[in-house]
């Protein structure tokens, strides 16, 4: 996975990332990723791009996830 920000246009439904849920910091050591489906892209802010996963969480990406 890349330390690279993903851009807005870069996010579409469907596509899997990795996120950070909203109420954790994104720069702690003891934060916990999750990774799913895209389902809807809010806002950028300076945690990373917020989105809405398909499971109804919502948080901010880290990185895309791309199949190997």
């Amino acid at each position: 996975m890349s330390n690279e920000r993903s851009a807005a246009s870069d996010l579409r439904q469907g596509i899997t990332v990795e996120i950070v849920q909203g109420d954790q910091d994104v720069e702690s050591e003891d934060r916990e990723s999750l990774i799913g489906e895209v389902a809807t892209v809010y806002e950028d802010d300076p945690k990373g791009l917020q989105v809405e996963l398909k499971n109804g969480v919502v948080g901010h990406v880290q990185s895309v996830v791309h199949d190997e």
